[in-house]
């Protein structure tokens, strides 16, 4: 029996996602993006890893979040 050798997981920069403005007069995809990320009410907050998907999320409604790092 081989043992199969996993791939190494990349690892990745933290962010902390904060909504800062409201849903109301949104479209429902934004609404669906905001969902996606985690965020429920203005002044939520999220950690994710700093990957190509949650950035392109991020990119969608730039103007709705406050984005930082998060140091480990």
């Amino acid at each position: 029996m081989a043992v199969k050798a996993g791939k190494k997981k990349k690892e990745f920069p933290l962010i902390k996602i904060k909504l800062t403005k409201s849903l109301i007069g949104r479209t429902e995809r934004q609404r669906a993006v905001v969902k996606g990320l985690g965020l429920r009410k203005v002044n939520s907050e999220v950690i994710r890893e700093k990957r190509p998907e949650i950035l392109g999320m991020i990119n969608k409604i730039y103007f709705m979040l406050e984005v930082s790092e998060v140091e480990k």
